[in-house]
């Protein structure tokens, strides 16, 4: 995008300066308007108009400076800041390029229609970042350093083999770690305290020298349609997508390079000269259905069962957003055709269709489901198969391309969140589930 500042040295100070300047104005601008859906057609046009110009020159800025400012954040390369805490320090260090922790919090007390989209401005900031040849490697590694939580919660989970949490509960019993999604009321549809329990949960299966396998299965719901049924994973929550409470650092950023990332890498410690990565072979067991988030976790183990009435689904397309790193990993499991099928279409498959075999590697009677399980876990409690998915999942998912794609993906999936369409399509679901 061009800007009306060409003649300004990007390497200057006065780039940043000419930006700090723009983003006051902006913000001016934006506090003297009404909420933006009580703007009228001049006024949103004159706050579109603004934005675009000061985006322009975010996208510009980051891009060139975007090594130096990372270097500066992380002392040379010596800090380890995961993604929140990273746009926190950018907001303090850099006035202008991304949003500062008051205006993030006014976001965060809006419904997603009220909101500025200034987590847009943290998708070009995140970017920029992301596709430095330096920088991207380095956070992509920070994103895989355990938790503060998880450190804290790992001395009782060594004693007892037991962490219960609000959105998932963890087991240890003969090298397994069996990680049960228990948000039963809304059938183990995803926010941002499941992301956050999810990693806690992972973190602790990796880092426990007595675990061998994990294994990842939704419990049993009180959900009237369920009662008594266990059900995988219900993708996103859309009621807080509309209520405004799902954010693009703390759920769709944290998810992907999170949890999701550590169950395909492990979990980055200072280790030993042959490894800094932990890592452990991965069992799923779908009951019911993997619907959006779920259906993405499936891509990523390296066992996964399904009860033969289950089904698996994709719907993010026609809700409007992107299914996570699903467009990077499913085509090399079902191939671009049936890929564009179930992401572009939403074509829903079953597990007892041929096509499901792509996705899954056993399809079992509902009630032969643990029996099965069983076996799948002693099957990956083998000797050599760590270090053999290692390089599988090092062939398959090249960390230079996955750091690219989330590149891309940070800014994107800001883009599409607040999209008119995704807006209203998320306020009717909510409207018509309350």
């Amino acid at each position: 995008m061009t800007t009306d500042w060409p003649a300004l040295p990007l390497r200057s100070p006065l780039a940043l300066c000419a930006l700090t300047v723009e983003a006051r104005r902006v913000d001016d601008l934006l506090a003297r308007l009404p909420a933006p859906s009580a703007r009228t057609s001049a006024q949103r046009d004159a706050a579109s108009s603004a934005l675009d110009k000061v985006r322009g020159m975010r996208a510009d800025y980051v891009e060139a400076h975007a090594e130096e400012i990372y270097a500066e954040l992380t002392s040379g390369l010596t800090r380890h800041l995961r993604i929140d805490e990273l746009v926190r320090a950018a907001a303090r260090a850099y006035p202008g390029l991304v949003p500062t922790d008051e205006q993030m919090a006014a976001e965060q007390s809006r419904q997603q229609a009220e909101k500025e989209g200034r987590e847009i401005d943290q998708g070009i900031f995140l970017r920029g970042i992301l596709r430095a040849p330096k920088a991207g490697p380095h956070l992509l590694n920070a994103m895989l350093r355990p938790t503060p939580r998880a450190l804290q919660l790992l001395p009782e989970f060594a004693e007892s083999g037991v962490v219960r949490m609000e959105a998932v509960e963890l087991r240890r019993r003969d090298g397994v770690a069996y990680l049960t999604l228990c948000r039963d009321d809304c059938l183990n549809a995803e926010d941002a305290q499941q992301v956050d329990d999810m990693e806690t949960a992972v973190d602790l299966a990796l880092l426990d020298p007595r675990v061998r396998v994990g294994l990842l299965r939704g419990g049993e719901m009180s959900h009237p349609r369920y009662r008594g049924r266990r059900v995988f994973c219900a993708g996103i929550n859309l009621k807080k997508l509309s209520a405004g409470d799902i954010s693009l650092v703390d759920f769709l950023l944290r998810r992907e390079l999170g949890y999701i990332h550590k169950i395909v890498r492990g979990v980055f410690t200072d280790g030993s000269w042959h490894s800094k990565m932990i890592d452990k072979p991965w069992v799923a067991a779908v009951d019911s259905f993997a619907i959006g988030g779920g259906a993405q976790l499936l891509l990523v183990f390296d066992h996964v069962l399904a009860a033969s009435d289950a089904y698996i689904s994709l719907p993010a397309a026609t809700e409007g957003i992107i299914p996570g790193a699903a467009n990077y990993r499913l085509t090399r499991f079902t191939g671009p055709r049936t890929a564009r099928q179930v992401i572009l279409g939403g074509r829903r498959i079953r597990a007892d269709e041929p096509d499901a075999r792509l996705m899954v590697d056993e399809v079992v009677p509902p009630g032969e489901m643990d029996e099965a399980i069983d076996r799948a876990l002693a099957r990956l409690d083998g000797d050599a198969v760590p270090a053999n998915r290692r390089m599988l999942n090092l062939a398959e998912e090249p960390p230079e391309a996955f750091g690219r794609y989330m590149a891309e993906f940070a800014l994107q999936q800001a883009l599409r969140v607040y999209g008119k369409d995704v807006i209203g399509k998320v306020g009717r679901f909510a409207a018509g589930s309350a």
